[in-house]
């Protein structure tokens, strides 16, 4: 069921640097990159939940034939993107005015909700882009991008630069292509096999940014694709075993029924046999195949523990995870953790390049240098045990830092800003104290 997939990983498109970019070219690499189409299908197929079992030939009418898909794909994927983004990644500058306009630019293009489709795009097809353009009012606009829409060609030298990339489409005939060719010198549009005049590119790069899961561009479950198809195999095998026990056949040894008995027998499920003196003669029973129960619950948790442990993201419905302790719960979370964290760093680095093709244009911020200084922190979305955090908190009193103490309180977003109200808060609090004591007013008179 699973040797057949004839797909291709998404190895990077290259090409000769000082190749002459033209609609040919472009056809060409086209053609490349929608060979990658099966994989994309087959994984978008498993997230929402159309898997091949439902593609198997089907079995005579006389035979159970449940198919039934659980969509351990689509748990995987929402799990982990809860558990490494519901919280979004906080980015800040210490230039004021900087960060102010990294503010209005995330803000005008609702950051929050586009970062978290773009990883859920990066975690279904292994990678997705994103795409930057400035609209009539020359405000720099941000889309997402899966990867059937996209692909970015690199130059075939050692340092692998972005050298063009295509963003297309086609028309409601299925067979006319349309789209936007992008160079870092210019901008071009074209339709079927005409390419228009180019446009000056603003930003001086390509204005289109790769976000993937990992460098191998695998997506998050995609690696145990076969035995979510196994567990769905073996569920619907169990379901039709149920079946067949339920529609098992009734046998009569040693009395002859005719079709009045069969039916009364149906409907008033009772069974009266007489007319013989040897009531030994006469055998009632059930014909049922073996089940093999036993087998087929240890494969499914078999299977079930392996997707889990393959794909490094935890069930955590589990019931076990309600009764951990804090440090017992990093432990049981620490795979997924670190999944994230590799993560992470990919999602950075391509916000880097974000950010810096918005720096590039000084109507946005006068620095174009001013991405280099933006520091990021992602935040694991997980329980707090906030009484823990204060006594941690607490016994750091004298060996640590206040920035440091106050850093493990996960209810304080601002650790700067906190300090500053703890300042005041003091400063009032003395004022308050000299008022009491010797009646000097708020001026210090």
């Amino acid at each position: 069921m699973h040797s057949k997939r004839p797909y291709k990983l998404p190895k990077p498109l290259l090409c000769d640097a000082d190749v002459v970019i033209d609609m040919e070219l472009i056809n060409k690499y086209v053609a490349l990159h929608e060979e990658r189409f099966p994989r994309y299908e087959y994984l978008e197929n498993l997230y929402r939940g159309f898997h091949d079992i439902f593609h198997l030939p089907e079995k005579p009418e006389w035979k159970p034939d449940n198919r039934l898909a659980v969509n351990f794909p689509r748990y995987i994927t929402d799990t982990f993107l809860g558990y490494a983004y519901g919280v979004p990644i906080k980015r800040s500058h210490e230039d004021d005015t900087v960060n102010e306009a990294i503010t209005e630019f995330d803000r005008n293009n609702n950051v929050t909700d586009h970062e978290f489709e773009l990883a859920k795009k990066a975690c279904i097809y292994g990678h997705a882009y994103e795409y930057l353009y400035q609209d009539e009012e020359t405000h720099t606009r941000l889309a997402a991008c899966n990867p059937k829409e996209a692909f970015i060609v690199y130059d075939d030298t050692v340092k692998g630069k972005a050298l063009f990339a295509v963003r297309y489409g086609y028309k409601e005939d299925g067979v006319t292509r349309f789209g936007d060719l992008l160079t870092r010198a210019e901008l071009y549009e074209f339709t079927g096999t005409t390419l228009s005049e180019g446009k000056e590119n603003p930003y001086g790069m390509l204005p289109i940014v790769e976000y993937a899961m990992n460098q191998e561009r695998i997506g998050i479950f995609e690696e145990v694709s076969g035995l979510v198809e196994s567990y769905n195999k073996a569920i619907g095998e169990k379901a039709n075993d149920v079946d067949a026990f339920a529609e098992a056949y009734l046998a009569v040894l040693g009395a002859e029924l005719d079709d009045e008995d069969v039916y009364r027998i149906r409907d008033d499920r009772i069974i009266n046999l007489y007319g013989t003196n040897n009531a030994k003669e006469i055998l009632v029973q059930f014909l049922a195949k073996p089940t093999a129960d036993g087998s087929q619950e240890n494969l499914l948790d078999r299977l079930e523990t392996l997707i889990y442990q393959i794909s490094m993201v935890s069930n955590i419905s589990d019931e076990s995870y309600g009764n951990s302790s804090g440090t017992a719960l990093a432990y049981k979370l620490q795979a997924m953790s670190n999944l994230a964290l590799t993560m992470d760093r990919k999602m950075i680095k391509s916000m880097n390049k974000r950010y810096k093709l918005f720096c590039s244009l000084s109507t946005n911020v006068s620095n174009s240098e001013a991405w280099k200084d933006i520091k990021y922190k992602p935040t694991r979305n997980i329980p707090k045990n906030i009484l823990e955090e204060a006594q941690t908190a607490q016994a750091l009193e004298g060996i640590a830092s206040q920035e440091t103490q106050l850093s493990v309180l996960s209810i304080i977003d601002n650790v700067g800003d906190e300090i500053e109200k703890l300042k005041k808060e003091e400063e009032a609090r003395e004022i308050k104290i000299d008022r009491q004591m010797f009646g000097v007013g708020a001026d210090g008179q």
